[in-house]
């Protein structure tokens, strides 16, 4: 006798569908075998279905082979996510469960040794892969059946325990499905807790953010202590476009992935914000481990990455941020093979002058000397900065400004002039496929659509000339000076937009030269 039942494993951020066979011998022994390249979680599983079925008091047998097969067996299995399909398919042959119950439904779930469910990572994504594989329902345990509701077109049944699963698909108890959430939860997160009316001054860098944002470009604050930078970066997201589905569906799933989700924040309709401390290793930015996971600049996807105090984290750790800048994902190469991570964020970086903070400050002297200074700035290579288009000094605030009773601009100000400007790169890349910023523009692109009247020309070459840009440096200046043209919803790119994003650039060389 062969019992089947359908289950899924996490593959990176995402899931493929494993079927599951249970076939059973008789023989003097008792013995249960796992095969299918199972991980040490799944293995293990035995036990707890063997305890979860006697205590749920359904029949176990004393004697004969039971042998579980989970296919395709080149796939390797991770987590206790198959405890619950594989307990039903134990008891699936003893207890009358209808053969379509269990065809047309996904089953995932960790089974406690008295049967109860507990929560396993990753449910959006298995439900993705359920309703891509024609599946109608999907049973998970009721603590994460909120998570996996997003997505529509499939029966998400949140379940308690073994008995009760047994006797849903049985026909013998009725649950309801949950309820498809997704406009629920974007109603939910609609409003931000923080504003950019907060921000007491700093006008050149609040407009260095607007023009980031509204072309997806990196951004580096450089300032003393105490100038705000911090403050500045985590408004960031309020003045970003609001989610869309497809965006909210695709981050959420990647903190699923990364087992970030809980009963109180089960689906991700803002986007993210993301601060790792300077002593994370590089395993913890990029992902990885010895089942590769999500890393920082993962779970940063379709937000922002805020790395405060950037000279500060190892420069190893720095360099292999670049492939995920260039690229927008990040893959990690194992024996088993290889995954792919998405990792398209804005990444916004902030640092002191020197060691001591105070270099150029009129208010507090120095205590570096120039040897230090220059030791300090060189942990950041030239070909990381060329790949962060806006350094922005941000400058003590005077008291004055601190103690203003006028009202700064609020995020959704700010905000609607940056949708404006996506708007026109949207229809502006139309028929570009995976792109929609001026960030991403390819050489052919910046051609087209980067063109300088003779003036605007003029300046840019003075500007490689004299302050000894890179070649990607004069992408980025034109990239940057299309989006000022843009928030200005001017089609051509006049010499001040030309002299703004160079002034933009100026920084690195000033500092770093």
């Amino acid at each position: 006798m062969i019992a089947r039942t359908y289950s899924a494993t996490l593959l990176g951020v995402n899931a493929v569908e494993v079927e599951i066979e249970c076939h059973e011998s008789h023989g003097n022994q008792f013995r249960i075998t796992i095969v299918g390249l199972p991980d040490t979680a799944v293995k293990e599983a035995r036990d707890r279905v063997m305890a979860a079925v006697i205590n749920s008091g359904f029949y176990m047998p004393t004697s004969g082979y039971i042998t579980f097969n989970l296919a395709p067996a080149d796939l390797r299995k991770e987590g206790p996510a198959f405890d619950l399909p594989l307990a039903l398919a134990l008891v699936s042959a003893r207890e009358n469960l209808p053969i379509e119950a269990l065809r047309d439904c996904s089953i995932v779930g960790e089974l406690a040794l008295d049967g109860e469910l507990r929560p396993v990572r990753g449910v959006l994504a298995i439900a993705l892969e359920a309703r891509a594989k024609g599946r109608q329902r999907l049973l998970v345990p009721k603590r994460v059946a909120v998570e996996a509701s997003v997505v529509s077109g499939i029966d998400i049944v949140g379940i308690n325990n073994l008995r009760e699963a047994v006797e849903y698909l049985r026909g013998d108890k009725n649950i309801e499905p949950e309820p498809c959430r997704a406009a629920e939860f974007f109603q939910a997160h609609e409003n931000y807790a923080i504003d950019f009316n907060e921000v007491k001054g700093q006008q050149e860098a609040k407009r260095a953010i607007e023009v980031a944002v509204a072309g997806g470009h990196n951004l580096l604050f450089v300032g003393p202590p105490g100038t705000g930078k911090s403050m500045l970066a985590k408004r960031i997201p309020t003045i970003m476009p609001a989610m869309n589905e497809e965006e909210a569906i695709e981050t959420t799933k990647i903190h699923s992935a990364g087992g970030l989700l809980d009963e109180n924040c089960s689906f991700i309709a803002t986007r993210p914000f993301r601060a790792p401390h300077h002593t994370i290793s590089d395993a913890g930015l990029l992902g990885g481990g010895t089942n590769p996971g999500p890393g920082e600049v993962s779970l940063a996807h379709h937000g922002v990455l805020f790395l405060d105090e950037l000279p500060e984290f190892r420069r190893s750790t720095l360099e292999v941020m670049r492939q995920p800048l260039e690229d927008g994902k990040v893959t990690i190469s194992r024996a088993a093979g290889s995954i792919t991570f998405p990792a398209n964020y804005m990444m916004v970086g902030a640092m002191n002058p020197c060691a001591c903070g105070y270099y150029g400050s009129i208010k507090i002297q120095c205590r570096c000397n120039s040897a230090s200074i220059q030791k300090y700035r060189q942990r950041l290579s030239g070909p990381l900065l060329d790949r962060i288009d806006l350094h922005v000094e941000v400058p003590a605030v005077e008291y004055k400004t601190l103690t203003s009773t006028e009202e700064a601009e609020s995020s959704t100000i700010i905000r609607k002039r940056v949708d404006l400007a996506r708007s026109i790169q949207r229809e502006r890349f139309k028929n570009e496929r995976g792109l929609h910023t001026n960030s991403a523009m390819t050489p052919r692109l910046i051609r087209k659509h980067c063109a300088l009247d003779p003036e605007g020309a003029g300046y840019l070459e003075h500007a490689m000339t004299s302050m000894n840009f890179s070649a990607r440096a004069h992408d980025r200046i034109l990239k940057v000076a299309r989006t000022l043209a843009d928030l200005a919803n001017e089609d051509r790119i006049i010499a001040d937009r030309v002299l703004e994003a160079i002034n933009y650039r100026a920084l690195d060389r000033a500092l770093w030269s």
